[in-house]
């Protein structure tokens, strides 16, 4: 694929203290073992520092269970005749901060003035992707006087976590190849994250570094005294391993002699390689919209970042790797807005994502088994196991200071449903069904199950229900017969009916055991009859789908006019007492949410009026809802209204400035969810690419500003080349 490069780097020029929280996200690096916020060397806790790692969790107290952050492997602040050379001490004279997204490396360069002398810090890091515990860095300093640099760099180990410390105890190493190494331990005392950094400096005087331990401020440092001439360089290159208790693989043996000029560009050349096959396979060309393609390309960056490549069965956190918010857990943001982006060009990390979900079913049937029921009830907020962290208090009053009750954990059963139709997605796209005899079958079946038990029929009816949820649309709790509920459990219905009858395709000693396990005929029976009576809400005379019984009923009012009802801006707009859960006010895509899912099921004129209907009443506020709008538009030939949506989906972490705090905790982070849901406007809306009968089909829908798209699919483990132009789409295999 032809770039511009220019087209691929994110840029920021002048130092601009506000921008702090934000640009730890846009310039987040990340090999989906570890998360490392885009932030300077020199910062610290107070800036959001933060390497974040995946899979490994501990909970202080009566706070909320989080992932760990590692010490800080990246951490300098060198000197210039006793000057600090950094943007919080003295405002740099020039300074940017670029994000070279096609090749996945961090640039940094700044020019402080001291006394007179212009010193220029020069760095550039990344992550590395195939050795997942090694980040490398270089960085460059040179004056245009003479004078006496030092040079400070190491493991800053006084750090940042939103419901810490979790780290009770320290042990440091001094190691006589020149590495130091600190390895934190948890509560547990058996969980321990270990840093180790190896530095060697490159300058005409060929000092040592001495190594500094500064117990008062938490660093372990290499520390050198230079005295350098005009124009004269210091160059330091390293190298850092991190490794972590719950790691099965050998720990990296990293040391001075591991790293060195032309290791450190052998490394860099073979990281440039692996992301240009990366985007070999998924970058996506918009001809015509320069911005949008930026835009989608960064959000894919960010998904790339946070893949789960190293494992064999992981997910993807609601914020990525980009810090601790939300507990760093797993919610349905995976299966239903990530997950497609990987199944069309890396099926092998949709794999990855869909066996978390099977190797953590016995956690879904211990939660639904806690509520009195059958079969598999996910974890609303998962962490490993298939725990769910979602607390009973999510939110606090902002009047009375206490926590509010909620039900987020407790009625948001459609989360089963999503992971239902994940592996549906999978097996459509792939055609690799071996998942069936490694507990697909089985999660299905037990999600059939659940819903089953959750169904209720009224003496004098015949249609069954399911009551007492909450659907996507959070701020209305505890409804019956939410739309979107029903729909996707009818779903998981057939679903478990399709599987039943592919039995067969299942090995053999598995098939016994299942159906040693199953009543499978019974089952197929309760399925059919499921199926067949669950009540799913119908468009009214108006054309309309009631969100959930007694949905019209409640104010009709704008939503401008229910934020005009706020007394706090911090006020939360859903649950007992909130400004919008007695109004049609909605937080997000719901109704169409569904519609977007069984568009084939619905006239043109209904998808046209429940998008014009819920649109004006949707607040948006949460990430994944545009995308959805999005879709929808598309689907309702309306493709230039479907483009702002896209666009906010596309630039939620591009453009940043989204909410970052909420009250004194950090709520920030990247969104994954709306960049995969990006690219799912892109393919299925805009390139009107589904699956139908087994076989790829294309009703593209092209903005008017888009004049052409090209990109590459895998389907059923072909490769596709894809140009869209106008009405017209055209797969050639490649």
């Amino acid at each position: 694929m032809d770039i511009n490069k220019e087209n691929w780097l994110i840029k920021e020029e002048g130092f601009d203290k506000s921008r702090i929280e934000d640009n730890g996200n846009r310039f987040l690096l990340g090999n989906g073992y570890m998360g490392i916020r885009g932030t300077l060397s020199e910062y610290g806790k107070e800036q959001l520092v933060a390497v974040n790692l995946a899979g490994i969790y501990d909970k202080v107290g009566d706070s909320w269970r989080e992932p760990l952050n590692a010490p800080n492997f990246l951490y300098s602040k060198p000197e210039f005749n006793n000057t600090e050379l950094s943007v919080l001490s003295i405002n740099p004279k020039d300074h940017k901060v670029i994000l070279d997204f096609y090749e996945g490396i961090l640039y940094r360069e700044s020019v402080f003035c001291v006394d007179g002398v212009n010193v220029r810090v020069r760095s550039e890091r990344f992550p590395d992707m195939d050795n997942v515990h090694l980040i490398w860095e270089k960085c460059v300093i040179d004056a245009d006087s003479a004078g006496r640099l030092t040079l400070n760099a190491g493991i800053d180990y006084d750090i940042w976590d939103i419901n810490g410390p979790h780290f009770v105890r320290f042990e440091k190493e001094i190691g006589h190849d020149g590495s130091v190494s600190i390895k934190g331990f948890t509560q547990k005392d058996t969980e321990f994250v270990h840093v180790k950094e190896a530095l060697v400096s490159v300058s005409l005087l060929n000092r040592p570094l001495a190594v500094k331990d500064d117990e008062k401020e938490k660093l372990l440092l290499h520390h050198g005294i230079f005295d350098i001439k005009a124009g004269e360089t210091v160059s330091f290159y390293r190298v850092a391993s991190v490794y972590t208790s719950k790691d099965t693989d050998a720990e990296p043996a990293i040391s001075g002699e591991a790293i060195s000029p032309e290791i450190y560009m052998e490394k860099k050349e073979a990281h440039k390689k692996w992301w240009a096959l990366k985007w070999d396979n998924s970058a996506v060309k918009i001809e015509g919209d320069e911005e949008a393609e930026r835009a989608v390309n960064y959000s894919l960056y960010h998904l790339h970042s946070i893949a789960p490549r190293h494992r064999d069965s992981m997910s993807i956190p609601a914020r990525g790797l980009s810090g601790q918010t939300y507990k760093g857990a797993v919610f349905w943001d995976t299966e239903m807005f990530i997950l497609d982006f990987f199944l069309y060009t890396e099926p092998r990390v949709a794999r990855t994502l869909i066996k978390y979900r099977i190797d953590t079913l016995k956690g879904a049937l211990d939660k639904a088994k806690s509520y009195g029921y059958k079969g598999a009830f996910y974890a609303w907020e998962s962490q490993e196991g298939g725990f769910d962290a979602c607390s009973d208090y999510n939110v606090t009053d902002v009047f009375t200071k206490r926590p509010m009750r909620t039900f987020f954990k407790d009625k948001q059963v459609h989360i089963s449903s999503a992971i239902v139709f994940g592996l549906k997605k999978y097996f459509d796209v792939t055609g690799d069904m071996s998942l069936l005899s490694e507990g697909a079958f089985e999660t299905v079946m037990e999600c059939a199950i659940f819903y089953s038990e959750l169904l209720v029929k009224k003496v004098y009816g015949d249609c069954y229900e399911i009551r007492d949820v909450i659907g996507p649309d959070e701020y209305h709790e505890r409804v019956n017969n939410n739309f979107y509920t029903n729909r996707m459990a009818k779903m998981v219905f057939t679903e478990a009916l399709r599987l039943i009858d592919k039995l067969d395709t299942i090995e053999d000693a598995r098939k016994e055991e299942i159906i040693k396990k199953y009543n499978v005929k019974a089952l197929k029976e309760i399925f059919e009859d499921a199926s067949r009576k669950l009540y799913i809400p119908a468009p009214g005379e108006s054309g309309v789908i009631p969100q959930f019984d007694g949905y019209f009923d409640l104010e009709d009012v704008s939503v401008d006019t229910v934020r005009g009802r706020l007394l706090d801006p911090k006020e939360y707009w859903g649950g007992a007492y909130g400004v919008a859960s007695h109004t049609q006010v909605i937080k997000q895509a719901d109704v169409v949410t569904c519609l977007s899912l069984f568009k084939d099921e619905y006239s043109s004129e209904v998808l046209n009026k429940n998008y014009d209907y819920y649109e004006k009443r949707t607040e948006h506020g949460s990430s994944l809802s545009a995308c959805m709008y999005s879709l929808l538009a598309c689907y309702c030939d309306r493709p230039d209204e479907a483009y702002p949506f896209f666009m906010k989906s596309a630039s939620a972490d591009i453009k940043g400035g989204g909410k970052q705090w909420a009250g004194l905790v950090y709520i920030g982070g990247s969104h994954p969810a709306s960049e995969g849901g990006a690219y799912m406007n892109v393919l299925h809306g805009f390139a009107g690419i589904n699956v139908k009968d087994g076989k790829l089909v294309a009703s593209p829908k092209l903005p008017k500003n888009i004049k052409k798209l090209e990109f590459r699919i895998i389907f059923k483990g072909i490769r596709y080349l894809v140009t869209v132009e106008k009405e017209k789409a055209e797969f050639k295999p490649c």
